[in-house]
């Protein structure tokens, strides 16, 4: 078996979801490469070589990747599919938009966020809000997968894999790049950071989601928010935890003013210890929390701070 993964990356740095990605791999079982496509990425290249476990770093290094339009990058994979087995990537927003496209042209099922490898064409993916575990074993000669980078340990670094330049350059015909406006934030990346503190429609108002950055600030946190929040427009929707959301599994997770719904609980319910503050002791919330505070969020907002 062989087993291709898509290398995700941002700012010329290689992703820490791959290094997940290439754990479900390791999982798998087989030959691992991993795909870096895009504008001058020979940094991204070097640092996905590092990583344990990999035999070989395919390079596509072309002005047409240069933005990760799925369109192109689709094409690439497709036709370096038929070298493999597996094809995997993590279930961001890169990997929901590039590997359905493949599965398409491959004619072929898609087996989407994976959290646990069973055998080689048998795995387990949450179904009904993750309620339920699905195990779905696949048939087809090609397994296109997306993983659910918080189920699997990533590798560590050490390894020193070969890498290869890839002369394919993909068709563009079908999108081209306008432009973006990319926010602004200094604190850890949502879907990567140890601690999350969120909120949710209990915060009233965007103007006090400001309560939650002096706490975030002494515990080095990720600022996150249910989908409440988002739709009553308190917060940007990249700040969304939740199954429409960012799936986190921090080491702490402190939901504020958040009542549980099950669409939330399905993006943070992994999380290693999660801490409730809700005024209202039946809040959903608190039959998965670790630790629980009854109390008005806006009394209790600054003292948790004032005491850390």
């Amino acid at each position: 078996m062989s087993i291709l993964v898509l290398a995700e990356y941002h700012d010329g740095q290689l992703a820490a979801g791959t290094a997940h990605v290439v754990g479900a791999a390791q999982a798998i079982g087989g030959d691992i490469d991993i795909l870096v496509a895009g504008d001058n990425v020979a940094g991204v290249a070097e640092a996905a070589a590092r990583l344990d476990g990999v035999s070989r770093v395919r390079v596509a290094d072309a002005p047409v990747y240069a933005h990760q339009l799925a369109e192109p990058l689709a094409d690439l994979l497709a036709q370096l599919a038929d070298d493999y087995s597996h094809v995997l990537a993590a279930a961001s927003t890169d990997g929901k938009n590039v590997l359905p496209r493949v599965a398409a042209l491959k004619d072929v099922s898609q087996i989407s966020e994976i959290l646990s490898v069973e055998s080689a064409d048998t795995f387990k993916r949450p179904i009904y809000a993750g309620n339920a575990i699905a195990t779905v074993q696949s048939s087809d000669p090609l397994k296109v997968i997306t993983v659910r980078t918080t189920a699997f340990e990533p590798v560590a670094d050490g390894g020193a894999a070969s890498v290869e330049a890839l002369d394919i350059v993909a068709s563009s015909t079908l999108s081209r790049f306008i432009g973006e406006e990319l926010a602004q934030n200094e604190r850890p990346e949502l879907g990567g950071a140890r601690v999350v503190i969120s909120g949710g429609r209990g915060m009233g108002n965007g103007d006090n989601f400001k309560l939650l950055d002096g706490i975030a600030d002494k515990l080095g946190a990720a600022i996150g928010a249910s989908r409440a929040a988002v739709d009553a427009g308190f917060v940007p929707n990249d700040m969304q935890v939740g199954q429409t959301g960012k799936i986190v599994a921090p080491d702490l997770y402190i939901a504020v003013g958040i009542s549980g719904a099950i669409q939330h609980l399905a993006g943070m319910k992994d999380s290693k210890v999660i801490v409730a503050i809700n005024k209202d002791d039946e809040a959903p919330i608190f039959q998965v929390a670790d630790y629980g505070l009854v109390g008005d969020l806006f009394e209790i907002l600054p003292e948790l701070e004032q005491k850390l």
